[in-house]
């Protein structure tokens, strides 16, 4: 590892496979307390890495002591609604964590919880009882003008219904976050814009406005507006309910290429059994409760 001269350590390379390539690589900011025996010195500690096995994952895990690598950390999560005199228990003591640059299904039946999960993650709801946190920030201490904040330029949402504004063009949709809530710059806004609209291959299609677009296009859209403030989280609820099954597939493997591009985490509901296949890791819920979690180790393999 090399400790270069500032307040950041750039520690590069634990060892390599045996095609050569490197195994772990990372940078720490770092402020001067010990942590472990590599000579990492830090108080606190964002890390940005790219490790390619599950192995080795796990021996970065022992060395920095257990600090925490989740972008998101759900902690004995509950939710009750009130239903006149009848109490509704939507969650029940849910606990899970997931990774950076993850791509992640929620998945059960109607009414399983999946989307009040997803709402409590995405700041639109609160818990009943329990703990969130999201990229560092405890979601139960944001009131709600912060919480509208923190959802609003560090969050991406993709909708059921696409939820595009029938009166803006395509490039205008996508536009509209970074106007109305991040107050960019113009010549930045199309930049980012253009990016995002030529990753999801709707560029040519910028002039059209929802109702001359199909399904899958206008999905594909409101994938392009979930990502360009640059999310590190992006939750879609149900995002390929109403396609069919092709634009449904390639709806997925968008969101999928857009993961491996831009490093976003992706959390999405589904029911639809050939959907769920393309996620990495799968949370099953049913009732309210999780009741079981997948690692899908083909899809991880092939991603890398």
């Amino acid at each position: 590892h090399v400790i270069v001269p500032s307040r950041r350590c750039s520690f590069f390379t634990l060892g390599y496979l045996p095609d050569g390539r490197q195994v772990l690589e990372f940078e720490a900011v770092y402020t001067g307390l010990p942590v472990c025996s590599l000579c990492l010195f830090f108080e606190t500690a964002k890390l940005i890495r790219k490790i390619q096995t599950d192995t080795y994952r796990n021996i970065f895990h022992s060395i920095l002591g257990g600090i925490s690598m989740s972008l998101v950390e759900v902690t004995k999560v509950s939710r009750v609604y009130q239903m006149g005199e009848v109490e509704v228990l939507a969650l029940r003591d849910v606990s899970l964590s997931i990774e950076e640059a993850a791509f992640v299904s929620l998945v059960g039946p109607s009414g399983s919880g999946k989307t009040t999960l997803l709402n409590l993650i995405g700041c639109l709801d609160r818990p009943t009882a329990g703990e969130i946190t999201v990229d560092g920030q405890k979601l139960n201490d944001l009131n709600r003008r912060e919480a509208a904040n923190f959802r609003g330029r560090r969050l991406g949402f993709v909708f059921q219904n696409f939820s595009l504004i029938p009166v803006l063009t395509a490039s205008e949709n996508v536009e509209y976050p970074l106007i109305m809530v991040m107050n960019r710059p113009r010549d930045e806004r199309e930049k980012a814009v253009k990016e995002v609209l030529e990753a999801v291959g709707m560029w040519e299609m910028r002039n059209k406005r929802p109702a001359q677009l199909s399904g899958g296009q206008m999905q594909r859209v409101a994938v392009a507006r979930a990502l360009v403030g640059r999310p590190k989280l992006v939750l879609a609820d149900e995002p390929t309910a109403n396609l069919d099954f092709k634009s449904a597939s390639m709806v997925i493997r968008l969101m999928r290429k857009m993961k491996d591009n831009f490093g976003t985490t992706f959390i999405f509901s589904t029911h639809d059994p050939r959907i769920v296949g393309e996620a990495e890791v799968i949370y099953r819920l049913d009732d309210g409760k999780l009741i079981g979690t997948e690692q899908n180790s083909g899809r991880r393999q092939n991603n890398d």
